[in-house]
């Protein structure tokens, strides 16, 4: 079977043209428990600096906030940034920026990097290439938290299971895990660098 190709910014530009929240961040309450379930999975209770990979229109990033001295939020979508940018307005330690994820990842190092619904956007063959991206950026000791819905999405090149599971053939013998949760629709999974 011929592999799919990641999503391009044409696919969140149609997305976020159509809603403003198309995955219905604010109000579904199965989004919430998953944040909720995010946020009780972090490994520590306060962190230097956050990477948050796919930030959308800020809900988690506002959660994540919290429990951070710094985070970057990115996204591919200057919308849902703007969107972002306006409920954090007064969180002081959040910076969005505008990138396209693997290829625009910033080169700092980050204490936790947050990867939530974002990586079954990519091939098979980006998310790998991505790993190794997230991994060089991720200080001694720091976090990779995975986070993804696992039923099978037609327009998707993956599904959460195989984003876990490639992270977790290629990250083995690099990186522990800390945590592992699976709930009806979504995972977690936590992973430290050595």
């Amino acid at each position: 079977m011929k592999e799919k190709k990641s999503l391009n910014l044409d696919y969140f530009k149609d997305i976020y043209d159509r809603s403003e929240d198309p995955w219905n961040f604010e109000t579904s309450t199965y989004e919430a428990a998953k944040y909720a379930a995010t946020i009780a999975a972090l490994p520590n209770k306060q962190e230097e600096r956050v990477l948050e990979v796919g930030c959308s229109i800020g809900v988690l990033t506002q959660l994540l906030a919290q429990r951070c001295t710094h985070l970057l939020a990115i996204d591919v979508s200057q919308k849902a940034l703007d969107i972002a940018a306006r409920r954090c307005e007064h969180v002081r330690n959040v910076t969005f920026k505008k990138a396209s994820f693997p290829k625009e990842l910033p080169a700092d190092q980050f204490n936790l990097i947050m990867i939530s619904e974002v990586a079954y956007y990519l091939s098979a063959a980006d998310w790998k290439a991505a790993i190794g991206a997230l991994y060089e950026r991720l200080v001694s000791g720091g976090h990779i938290v995975l986070v993804h819905w696992l039923p099978e999405v037609p327009d998707y090149p993956q599904t959460g299971d195989e984003v876990h599971d490639r992270f977790e053939q290629l990250m083995r013998d690099k990186m522990k895990s800390v945590f592992s949760n699976r709930a009806e629709n979504y995972r977690i999974d936590v992973w430290a660098r050595s």
